[in-house]
């Protein structure tokens, strides 16, 4: 059994094969994976970015205005 996809009315008559479940598709169904860079995958197999995966946080200047010195305030 041979079976074709039906590519009238998209703009590019490409097919593509989905990187994680190994199917044909036509072309502009594809969508690149957030999480993995040069995977294409199909709506199926499309995750959620991952938000561990992003840079870590940079700390907080926490400094007060008025320090108090190391030195005794009366002699």
């Amino acid at each position: 059994m041979t079976m074709f996809l039906d590519t009238t009315g998209n703009a590019s008559l490409g097919i593509a094969i989905c990187d994680r479940c190994k199917r044909k598709f036509p072309i502009v169904e594809l969508r690149p994976d957030p999480n993995s860079p040069g995977l294409m995958v199909c709506a199926k197999d499309h995750d959620q970015f991952d938000p561990w995966r992003l840079a870590a946080r940079t700390p907080e200047d926490i400094t007060l205005k008025f320090v108090r010195p190391d030195e005794p305030l009366i002699p």
